[in-house]
């Protein structure tokens, strides 16, 4: 893909995903367009051996959005990083087509392989804002994770995960349409266990006041 063409999917992806947007000309203020265009050249050089010059154009843009992409992660189509603040994508990290990173995103390894040691993200897969995946594992096409997560499994594709540690919650996901990449929509499985403790709880009450009035019931008679 020319330079050229480069900068028209890039103003076409922020423009259909940022609703704050007004304007082709503020897609050029955007640290997402900004830190893609560092990281087609970067990627390019350390694809052929440049990899000072590769991991120089990368530090740069570091500096100037906030975003760090190590110029070896393998990118598709797509990729969208709203505000971006505080992102960071390793080096072995495969991310598929029309995929949607919130700030504060972690795709990372644990510290302890070699070789391929961080995330495949499948293709429409969103990762809301200050979620963490780490290790070399697949997130599946279609998936959501939610806010604030720790992902450190396998996610199958069209699944929901929210947590520390993250589980699935939700199954079946369709491809997702980009109004309906929100951070919001999403389950809690936290307040869903409280609640059923609290049904269980009631239960058991019901059941110990009516055992109660059964023995009052005996010892009268």
């Amino acid at each position: 893909m020319g330079f050229v063409k480069n900068i028209k999917e890039e103003i076409k992806i922020i423009r259909e995903r940022d609703p704050a947007i007004h304007s082709s000309m503020e897609v050029f203020l955007y640290p997402s367009f900004k830190v893609m265009l560092h990281y087609r050249l970067a990627h390019k050089l350390y694809k052929s051996g440049h990899f000072f010059w590769a991991r120089w154009i990368s530090q740069r843009a570091v500096r100037k959005t906030g975003i760090e992409i190590h110029p070896g992660a393998t990118i598709g189509k797509g990729l969208f990083i709203d505000h971006g603040n505080g992102v960071i994508i390793g080096e072995t990290t495969i991310i598929g087509d029309n995929v949607t990173l919130y700030q504060g995103v972690t795709l990372g390894g644990t510290g302890k392989e070699h070789g391929k040691r961080h995330p495949t993200i499948g293709n429409n897969v969103m990762i809301s804002a200050g979620a963490k995946v780490l290790g070399s594992f697949t997130i599946g096409d279609n998936s959501k994770i939610g806010a604030g997560s720790v992902v450190l499994s396998e996610v199958p594709p069209n699944s929901t995960v929210v947590g520390v540690p993250g589980r699935v919650v939700k199954r079946g996901n369709t491809a997702l349409p980009q109004e309906t990449m929100n951070q919001t929509d999403l389950p809690d499985p936290v307040r869903e266990d409280i609640a059923n403790l609290q049904r269980a709880n009631s239960e058991l009450t019901n059941r110990l006041l009516a055992m109660e009035e059964e023995l009052r019931a005996l010892r009268k008679q």
